[in-house]
């Protein structure tokens, strides 16, 4: 996918926006939202499912991160959460019998502070209580700091197959200011270890805008990256909410890049990895061509749910553990957020819910065209009208047009009565062109959100 730059344009349009892991968006969920609604929906769910499994443990605090954690150096803590999640994993069972779990995936906090024997505790609760196919997906987030060579073949045994380490940045100095000192040695020997092992992909995150990141710097990160060679990298923007985070408050304002200077570092990852022969795929991530993610985009198949782009599990998802969110068969939910409310709910027999949402019929068809645009950045306009039984497109969507009318007129986003084109001008905007088709989104509330680049 090719996307050309222009800093005039970015800073035109210089607002916040959703992700859109999900439409509606997860701000869109209601509190007391009814059990029998998620009965409901699994019951005329897809016979493939796919678990999000939420470990909410860190041994350190990152003062960047933003996710659900809890930070703790007992490890006994976890056999606490064992024990709760093999509760609502029972709860779950009876619900989804007749269903089998294509993939799986371990995401945190840090998936890693588990010990061995907690992770094979946890994978024979998992194969206890589901019924996974005969060769399903696993895969794992990792913290470099809390994963041993021994530990890493013990995942392999279990079964995972993909792995995605947390880089963030090698500069020293970026580290030791978000609390996340990790070597590129240990990195390395990691990375190296995961290949021999036999893992069928390989992801590196990291992270631009965090503090003390300049061009210089970070381009020897990104030369490091290359040569680890891996299969994916994810390339997320660091959003500095220090009121709704208090751990981003240990960051030093002055210490972040401005505005013009983070989209430099934006410019540079873009370039070497283009040039390195990954293709981009939507806003944050690459991939080698011969990747399932890219092959996925190659082929029209890929889609986005609350864990990214991914190859399957758009509306097919059950999220398990606490703050966790599902989505299936039109119907979101999300777990309560506090690990004392998850498990006092669960204790008196109740799944652990927090708030949801059930989409209408107009939230599933404007979903769907959101994440067509996310996922591919066109939409075929006659076989959408087909697929939804829909006679005017543009009558329809006619709430949409005022939005969309700078966005053409800029070059970002071409529409006709045939066809919608992100053009390489708007890939870096796209999230810009879908919230023209979102009814739900109020300019004061764009705030909650963070920038669209």
């Amino acid at each position: 996918m090719q996307v050309l730059w222009s800093a005039e344009l970015i800073q035109k349009y210089s607002v916040n926006g959703p992700r859109y892991t999900s439409y509606p968006t997860a701000l869109s969920l209601q509190p007391d939202f009814p059990a029998s609604a998620v009965r409901a929906a699994l019951a005329g769910s897809a016979d493939e499912l796919c678990l999000y499994l939420h470990i909410p443990f860190c041994q350190q605090l990152c003062y960047y991160c933003g996710c659900n954690k809890i930070v703790t150096r007992h490890s006994e803590k976890a056999d606490l959460y064992l024990q709760s999640l093999a509760t609502e994993m029972a709860l779950y069972q009876p619900l989804i019998a007749d269903k089998t779990i294509a993939q799986l995936h371990l995401g945190g906090g840090t998936p890693t502070f588990l010990t061995q024997e907690q992770l094979s505790k946890l994978m024979q609760l998992l194969r206890q209580h589901f019924v996974f196919k005969a060769d399903p997906e696993l895969s794992i987030e990792i913290d470099p700091r809390s994963c041993s060579l021994e530990k890493l073949a013990h995942l392999r045994q279990l079964g995972f197959s993909r792995v995605s380490f947390g880089v963030q940045d090698f500069d020293e100095q970026v580290q030791i200011t978000i609390n996340r000192v990790q070597s590129e040695d240990l990195v390395r020997a990691l990375v190296t270890e995961a290949k021999r092992l036999g893992f069928s992909s390989i992801n590196l995150d990291l992270v631009y805008g965090l503090p003390y990141q300049k061009p210089e710097s970070f381009l020897l990160t990104l030369q490091s990256v290359l040569l680890l060679d891996p299969d994916r990298v994810s390339l997320f923007s660091y959003a500095h909410l220090p009121t709704r985070f208090a751990a981003q408050r240990k960051i030093p304002t002055q210490s972040l890049p401005q505005a013009e200077d983070k989209l430099a570092l934006l410019q540079l990852a873009i370039k070497h990895f283009s040039e390195a022969g990954y293709q981009c795929i939507g806003m944050d991530h690459f991939a080698k061509t011969t990747d399932s993610l890219a092959i996925a985009q190659q082929q029209g198949k890929l889609q986005r749910n609350f864990q990214g782009y991914t190859t399957a599990g758009q509306d097919a998802l059950i999220g398990l553990g606490v703050s966790s969110i599902s989505q299936v068969n039109g119907v979101i939910w999300q777990n309560q957020k506090e690990l004392q409310d998850y498990q006092q709910l669960l204790a008196g027999g109740q799944l652990p819910l927090e708030r949801g949402f059930s989409l209408s019929q107009d939230d599933k068809i404007r979903a769907a065209l959101i994440s067509q645009l996310m996922c591919h950045f066109e939409l075929d306009v006659p076989a959408f009208c087909h697929r939804f039984a829909i006679e005017d497109f543009w009558s329809y969507f006619a709430d949409a047009l005022p939005k969309l009318d700078p966005l053409i007129g800029d070059g970002l986003v071409l529409c006709s009565d045939h066809h919608i084109q992100v053009t390489p001008l708007g890939r870096l905007l796209v999230r810009l062109v879908c919230a023209s088709f979102d009814r739900y989104l109020q300019s004061n509330s764009n705030q909650s959100y963070s920038k669209v680049v």
